[in-house]
């Protein structure tokens, strides 16, 4: 991700309705980053099953609210799928928020 451009404000952050496994700043906008680690791709992808998505987008709406500085950002979901022998494969827009 930092290569990308992207810069790492936390992980694994713990808010009360749930947590975002990272959360990064690539300009002008914050990312909210799931991350799934599963055997195959496809698995990887219904790992972020709809009450989880609502679970994000809880958190993340938590999060800037609580951040006076993050108001003024765009908020974007992103996923990053993790599976064995490859590359991570990362969606942009992958709540479609």
């Amino acid at each position: 991700m930092r290569l990308k451009g992207y810069r790492i404000l936390a992980r694994r952050f713990r808010l009360p309705v749930g947590e975002i496994d990272i959360i990064a700043r690539p300009s002008a906008l914050v990312v909210a980053i799931e991350v799934k680690s599963r055997p195959s791709l496809g698995e990887a992808m219904e790992a972020i099953s709809p009450r989880q998505q609502a679970r994000i987008r809880r958190s993340a709406e938590m999060l800037i609210a609580r951040h006076v500085d993050l108001h003024r950002l765009s908020v974007r979901f992103e996923a990053m799928l993790v599976i064995p022998w490859y590359l991570p494969v990362r969606i942009e827009d992958a709540l479609h928020a």
